[in-house]
């Protein structure tokens, strides 16, 4: 399924649109501001006033392809719009959006001609899908899940638990992952569209819900399915035992869009602590003046902006490689999600104790760092990402690596126009080809540019050695009983894949970066750097000009009212 011609143009007026609807957030007079979204997490709940704003904008048409009449055609187009929701609660950047989203992507991709007509109408009336995936027993394995779909005449009936499941209650449809075959493999199971008000009673029992420190207003549910009758036409897919096929092409785009949504909590995050520290009064000056808490402030900018390339890039070859996304998009879903964690714990230490107020001015920051932290495992879990490129690296490190060409140029130019997205196109397999390394080993051979040049050469160098070291891999290390040694060279994998994306962006995508300090790169890629380890390729005061020129950047970026991701965009307070 294809969603249509991509020709956005109007990706600043919707956004600049929903920002005014929402307001400034950091207005305490605000209904839908930082202040009413702390007092509805004090009780657990969504924030209703927020849900009927997203209501009136229509949110959930960005989930909709073009030609089922929602907006859905460029993903890093749909990343911008949710980092508006996402910067001010992820509870509803979650809990109204990405759980709609994660849902009906498997739709999509799977359903025939009836069920996609049949989502999209529900989603474009403003009501909700959920995707019940999971069962504690097995966490992020699915693939043993013993939730039951049998075959009951010519429909089927489902038995079984699911839990942590977003939404359960409040949606109006669920896609529901179940087994179809005892026996074990990837033909066992199959997906299922299930309308809810088609269950009868008695059917379906709720569980309460399970308590968790972060995302407190989101429904986090469980229920029980008791011979629940479903229709032989409920079934996504032309045959069962395509559950799993499903779910890993759905992946590639929630594993790389979901991570990019979440740039927004760190923006918002990084804001509030730069505004603490030039608030604070210590040793007759502003914290700000203290280069421990600008060295600390450079740094976060500098992480959020490689996370910012490597997420949008990786959006962007959904449309342009999309053959490659089946390592990309968990590659992004490991790394970015690291990257915004270690970033918001990093700027705890610049808030002191404030970081932990629960309101006031800075009381959001707790907050935020509260519902960033299942970043790292919710939907899929950071080692579960690994465990999906293990398998990859030995044909990836033999013939593709440095074989290869590098990926096309439009891919690094955020923001420019893109082909049609081809749901049919993410399949799950071995990619052949790797054109974001391609883009390294020609940027290593080619730029001679100071800095840049010695970073280029330093992840090239990187490459080389996972070469060698993935072509040795046995049979156990790719799978999930690897040995530590194994997962780490995924993780070296995702830093030098990173690299290569910010250097791309840094060579070919300049136009769509307007007045960003070109010092943004250089600092990103020490910042990856500094993961793997090793001699470092700066010499400490260049590092401090870097941190120094990023700690700048966020300042300007603050005082002028506008993000501190690539975009640079001006926003609403």
């Amino acid at each position: 399924m294809s969603t249509g011609t991509s020709t956005i143009t109007s990706t600043a007026t919707d956004v600049d649109r929903l920002d005014g609807l929402l307001g400034d957030p950091w207005d305490a007079g605000n209904p839908t501001g930082f202040a009413a979204l702390l007092e509805a997490d004090e009780r657990e709940e969504m924030h209703a006033e927020s849900e009927r704003v997203l209501d009136g904008y229509g949110l959930n048409a960005e989930f909709v392809p073009v030609g089922l009449g929602g907006r859905l055609a460029q993903v890093d187009r749909l990343v911008q719009v949710m980092r508006a929701v996402w910067r001010r609660d992820p509870c509803l950047g979650l809990g109204y959006g990405a759980s709609s989203f994660i849902a009906s992507v498997n739709v999509w991709s799977a359903g025939d001609e009836r069920q996609r007509r049949e989502v999209a109408d529900l989603l474009l009336a403003n009501r909700k899908v959920a995707s019940a995936y999971h069962e504690l027993a097995h966490g992020n394995d699915f693939s043993r899940a013993e939730f039951a779909a049998v075959r009951d005449g010519t429909g089927w009936r489902l038995d079984g638990r699911k839990e942590v499941v977003t939404n359960l209650r409040r949606a109006d449809a669920l896609v529901v992952f179940a087994r179809t075959r005892p026996d074990p493999g990837s033909r066992s199971h199959a997906q299922f569209l299930v309308p809810k008000a088609g269950i009868p009673e008695g059917a379906l029992r709720y569980l309460p819900r399970f308590p968790s420190s972060g995302m407190r207003g989101v429904q986090l549910g469980g229920a029980v399915f008791n011979g629940c009758p479903v229709p032989g036409d409920a079934l996504l897919g032309d045959e069962p035992g395509r559950g799993i096929e499903t779910a890993l092409s759905s992946f590639q785009l929630t594993r790389s869009a979901l991570p990019s949504m979440c740039v927004g909590v760190v923006d918002t995050g990084l804001r509030a602590a730069l505004a603490s520290a030039l608030d604070r009064r210590l040793y007759g000056g502003a914290a700000a003046d203290l280069p421990y808490v600008r060295a600390v402030i450079g740094r976060a900018q500098a992480d959020l902006l490689a996370a910012d390339a490597f997420a949008t890039v990786v959006t962007r070859a959904l449309h342009v490689l999309p053959e490659e996304t089946g390592v990309s998009a968990p590659a992004v879903k490991y790394l970015v999600s690291r990257l915004l964690i270690d970033a918001m714990d990093e700027l705890r230490t610049v808030l002191g104790a404030r970081a932990y107020l629960r309101d006031g001015p800075f009381g959001v920051f707790q907050k935020l760092a509260r519902d960033l932290a299942p970043a790292g495992f919710a939907h899929v879990s950071r080692a579960a990402c690994q465990v999906t490129i293990l398998p990859q690296l030995p044909r990836l490190a033999r013939r593709a690596w440095f074989e290869g060409g590098p990926a096309p140029a439009g891919l690094f130019r955020l923001g420019g126009d893109l082909p049609p997205l081809d749901f049919g196109a993410l399949r799950p397999g071995a990619p052949r080809s790797d054109g974001l390394s391609g883009t390294l080993v020609e940027t290593a051979e080619t730029c001679s540019d100071g800095v840049v040049g010695r970073f280029a050469a330093r992840f090239r160098d990187e490459l080389d050695r996972l070469r060698r070291d993935c072509a040795a891999l046995g049979p156990r290390d790719l799978t999930i009983d690897a040995r530590p040694e194994a997962y780490a060279l995924a993780g070296r994998y995702t830093v030098v894949l990173a690299a290569a994306a910010c250097l791309g962006v840094g060579r070919h995508g300049r136009d769509g970066l307007g007045d960003l300090d070109e010092r943004w790169l250089p600092a990103a890629l020490d910042r990856l750097d500094r993961r793997l380890g090793g001699p470092p390729v700066l010499t400490e005061p260049e590092r401090r000009d870097l941190e120094e020129a990023m700690f700048r950047l966020a300042r300007e970026r603050h005082d002028g009212r506008r993000l501190l991701d690539l975009t640079g965009r001006a926003v609403r307070g």
